[in-house]
């Protein structure tokens, strides 16, 4: 049955064990977040701090692991939407030759129409309480990271319409509070909501604006699904949870909102105001996302619930909550991909290093000469998918999630001069590698076992097995005193890349180092090279993988060097200066937790009542941070 209201759900994960609740005083400036993180990266459950200095409750990590992105969501497993999806588009894609077989499709037309969103006359329960005093810190919005520049709400359904259509739009973005009835509205302008504001700004009109929290689980996730333009995510609400979603009217704006919301934040965008700078911000991608000027949202009334409780998330370095929202796209995501675009790709996998966009992992049943890459041409301008940097393809018998086996499957299959595609595109404005933003170098990587038509030469060396670590290791360090570490982890297990600590101190250093490694004997069989900053911990794989495919700009920063017989690709995923680089965009810091907050949150862990001490993750991070604030100096 769908939830009633976030609390609602909160009961369902007392009943199954799947929350923690702390009663004693936790501040929602920074302490919240510090133990919330603590509990994501030690797959804790979710966290219910009823002593926030309001009146209201504070929920996070609600939908941080599988079991609970399952309830929440209310299925057994994240595949069932995907097979309820091709049912449903098999039942009335095929021929339906005779009267009898058409009638038969009725009731399933009839149950299609009862997913559809419906208004009601009378007000919500999300309209119990009308606040008389209209001041937003009301509220235990958090302030989630040390340099964010202010305290942010980081899981608000965003509803707008569009004023020439009046179709609706659900979507989440950030929102900072600037002052008791003033917010920052951060929406990109590749989303639903930036497009509908363009369209009041052209026609010189306000744009009423209506902000929800909380209600049924299933609302905060269909704000993140990668809908079509102009399809009603309230439809997908309801395909999801068998229900309708009833709609109420707002008490100040002409726009509808579900009655069993726990929160409502009506207001409007004035298209001829200013903008603001809003921002920093510790984002998803474990970087701060920069401060930047964005549309002021105007608050003309707040209404919640009598029972309500408050719903927040924090983003930062990976894992995180926002890994099982993901996940659940990914899953729900398939099949209107494979029915749609590529009915080639048989699963999908973004991993949680490659924080949604970095990294795309796609399995084919390949046909002919070019399938791979003809199934990197399509994703890469398909939708939401436009935004990935990195597109790996495999063919069908590998098992998806066995990142050992993809990464053998790139060392083996992988002809770097002609399996890698290179080339630019839109990035997700997050992304700070890019020279400019929005915009990028994309990568799509051939991992399938080759046609004889696609085989032109064979590059790959045989020598490989007689690669020695120490022989390589000791010329490395003799030859480059900049290299300060390496790790040969992968190599030992059959794939060929080594990762190498690097501490920049000139200009081309890293390509001058790759060519000249490129030219040893000792570097045959090797497939890559990955340069990465010395104050990373080499010794981590995962979290290397996540720094570089961060730091890392495809077109500019892979480094083929045809001619070397060696024929290894570079990936300098280092952080790139203006000193060095020539880069002359600012550098985000990672996200982490400042040393008073640990500090404290450790002093007070034994007073919360939890079975268990988890460290603060930020200690293992804290070294490798850059000094300043939400942005790196030279």
């Amino acid at each position: 049955m769908p939830y009633n209201g976030f609390r609602n759900f909160m009961q369902t994960l007392i009943e199954t064990d799947n929350i923690d609740i702390i009663n004693e005083f936790v501040s929602p400036d920074l302490e919240i977040s510090e133990i919330t993180d603590r509990y994501s990266k030690n797959k804790g459950r979710a966290i219910l701090f009823t002593n926030t200095g309001t009146k209201f409750s504070v929920i996070t990590n609600a939908m941080g692991s599988e079991e609970r992105i399952c309830l929440a969501l209310n299925t057994n497993n994240l595949d069932d939407f995907a097979k309820d999806i091709k049912e449903l588009f098999n039942t009335f894609n095929k021929p339906h030759s005779s009267f009898f077989e058409k009638i038969k499709l009725l009731p399933k037309l009839k149950k299609i129409g009862g997913m559809m969103p419906k208004v009601i006359t009378k007000r919500g329960k999300c309209q119990e309480v009308v606040m008389s005093n209209l001041d937003i810190n009301q509220l235990p919005i958090l302030k989630t990271w040390p340099y964010d520049g202010g305290k942010f709400i980081t899981l608000p359904v965003v509803h707008t319409k569009d004023p020439e259509t009046g179709k609706r739009n659900v979507g989440m973005y950030r929102m900072q509070v600037f002052g008791p009835d003033t917010c920052g509205m951060h929406w990109h302008r590749h989303k639903g909501g930036a497009k509908h504001f363009e369209k009041y700004k052209k026609a010189g009109l306000k744009m009423p604006i209506a902000v929800i929290l909380g209600g049924d689980p299933v609302y905060t996730y269909a704000a993140t699904a990668p809908m079509p333009d102009n399809f009603d995510e309230y439809l997908l609400a309801g395909f999801m949870r068998k229900k309708p979603v009833k709609l109420v009217k707002c008490l100040t704006q002409d726009i509808e909102v579900p009655e069993d919301a726990d929160f409502v934040i009506e207001g409007y965008v004035d298209p001829t105001e200013d903008f603001l700078l809003e921002g920093p911000f510790g984002d998803h991608t474990g970087f701060y996302s920069l401060a930047d000027m964005y549309p002021v949202f105007h608050i003309t009334a707040i209404t919640h619930r009598k029972d309500a409780v408050y719903p927040a998330t924090i983003v930062g370095i990976p894992p995180q909550e926002d890994e099982w929202m993901g996940k659940a796209t990914e899953r729900i995501f398939l099949a209107p991909m494979q029915l749609a675009i590529t009915p080639e790709v048989t699963d999908m996998n973004m991993p949680v290093e490659g924080v949604f966009h970095n990294i795309v992992i796609v399995k084919i049943k390949k046909e002919y000469p070019g399938h791979a890459s003809k199934v990197i041409s399509s994703l890469l301008g398909a939708g939401q998918m436009m935004f990935s940097k990195i597109l790996i393809v495999v063919d069908d018998e590998v098992d998806i999630n066995n990142y050992v086996e993809i990464g053998k499957c790139i060392s083996e299959n992988v002809n770097i001069t002609t399996d890698i595609q290179l080339g630019s595109g839109p990035m997700d404005v997050l992304d700070h590698a890019g020279d400019k933003p929005s915009i990028g170098g994309k990568m799509g990587i051939d991992a399938t076992r080759k046609f004889s038509e696609e085989i032109s030469h064979t590059i790959i060396n045989e020598k490989r097995n007689e690669f020695n670590s120490e022989i390589f290791a000791k010329k490395l360090f003799k030859n480059f005193p900049e290299a300060t570490a390496i790790n040969t982890d992968l190599f030992k297990i059959g794939i060929r890349v080594i990762f190498i600590g690097v501490k920049k101190n000139k200009s081309g250093i890293i390509r001058k180092m790759h060519s000249e490694i490129c030219s040893y004997k000792e570097s045959e069989g090797i497939f890559s090279l990955v340069y990465i900053d010395d104050v990373a911990d080499i010794s981590d794989i995962r979290m290397l993988i996540w720094r570089a495919a961060n730091n890392f700009d495809p077109k500019r920063d892979s480094i083929i060097n045809q001619n070397d017989a060696a024929n290894i690709i570079g990936i300098d995923s280092t952080r790139k200066s203006k000193e060095f680089d020539g880069f002359q965009r600012p550098w985000p810091n990672i996200v982490v937790m400042d040393e008073n907050t640990i500090k404290t949150i450790d002093e007070k862990w034994s007073t919360f009542g939890l079975k268990e001490f988890y460290t603060s993750p930020s200690k293992k991070y804290m070294t490798q941070q850059y000094k300043g604030k939400a942005i790196a100096e030279d």
